[in-house]
């Protein structure tokens, strides 16, 4: 099979290597598409992450032992290596899983353990069905195009009383847009890429602030009878964008950090927490309990293909990381076997 890894800065190379096998309960997908998350990031800096592709799509093309999926089976493949075991994993919460399998020492070798390839391999338990009116493309959405921000969502409990505020409009943060229109919120945005801040105009949004306007926490406030938003999530993964949040949410307000980031933030305990009343969540991703809900708004939204900017073949996912540099694209989607 053909697997991505990243060749040094700005360069990607096409691996050949052994189809993986099927034990235990791991099952082999074939992995019909997957689409681009931050491994854009690790291509700029030349540096090759442990898994390349983490939100693929596909079909079961060999099991080793009856369980919940059969050969042919059209699924979602879910991330990370959750054990199935633990309280958080029994829980539906399995991304949060402290017992994850080493997939390497497990496997031998690390040929199937991302979606940039032809075939994958995962625990069957982690390989939910996709209903026959969704596409394989769309249905890569419900991993972090839908269901980063579906979850942060839904431990905040946005709904249509409430104004939000979404900072960062990249794939996740336009993802956002979705399903905050999706529950008839009212939505305000903040981007600096002009081709973000567009498309998330297009979705529905009712502004689009640039982060680097000075005056970008009063003009919020005016837009909220001087009050703030009431829900803010952050999907930029910058200190300032969740800084922003917080300041612009209405006392008794609600706010999740749904970014990646390893920057330290300043939370003033008796201000932001105490004396305003805030609520402050992270949020990585959904419980399984909630996939038919993600589902759901992958399947009846209309905005669903607003949030897929581009299908490419595999063989192109240079260009896909080139575009996801510049801004310019949402969601974008490889076929591993063009």
């Amino acid at each position: 099979m053909i697997q991505t890894v990243i060749a040094g800065e700005r360069q990607v190379a096409f691996h050949d290597l052994p189809d993986p096998q099927p034990k235990a309960d791991w099952a082999v997908v074939k992995v019909h598409a997957s689409a681009l998350c931050t491994e854009y990031k690790a291509w700029l800096a030349g540096h090759n992450p442990a898994v390349m592709g983490h939100e693929g799509v596909g079909e079961v093309v060999a099991i080793a032992e009856q369980g919940p999926v059969q050969v042919g089976d059209r699924v979602v493949i879910l991330p990370q290596y959750a054990c199935g075991r633990c309280h958080n994993c029994m829980g539906g919460d399995y991304i949060y899983c402290e017992n994850g399998y080493d997939f390497a020492a497990l496997h031998g070798s690390t040929a199937g353990n991302g979606t940039f390839a032809q075939y994958t391999l995962k625990p069957a338990w982690l390989l939910p069905q996709i209903p026959n009116d969704v596409s394989y493309a769309q249905a890569t959405l419900a991993i972090d195009g839908i269901g980063a921000s579906f979850g942060g969502f839904e431990a905040i409990g946005v709904n249509a009383q409430d104004t939000v505020l979404i900072t960062g409009l990249g794939p996740v943060g336009l993802g956002a847009v979705v399903n905050a229109r999706f529950r008839n919120a009212r939505v305000v945005g903040v981007e600096p890429a002009p081709w973000r801040a567009n498309r998330a105009l297009e979705m529905g949004a009712e502004t689009v602030f640039d982060p680097n306007d000075p005056d970008i926490l009063q003009k919020i406030r005016a837009l909220t009878d001087g009050r703030g938003v009431d829900c803010a999530i952050d999907c930029s993964g910058q200190v300032s964008a969740e800084r922003l949040c917080i300041d612009a949410t209405r006392r008794r307000g609600r706010v999740a950090f749904v970014g990646e980031c390893g920057d330290e933030i300043s939370i003033r305990v008796s201000p932001d927490l105490i004396r305003k009343g805030l609520t402050i969540v992270g949020s990585w991703l959904y419980s399984m309990a909630d996939y038919s809900k993600v589902m759901k708004v992958i399947r009846y939204s209309p905005l669903i293909d607003l949030l897929i900017s581009h299908q490419m073949p595999m063989s192109q996912i240079q260009t896909g990381f080139g575009l996801l540099a510049q801004g310019e694209a949402a969601k974008i989607v490889v076929d591993p076997w063009a």
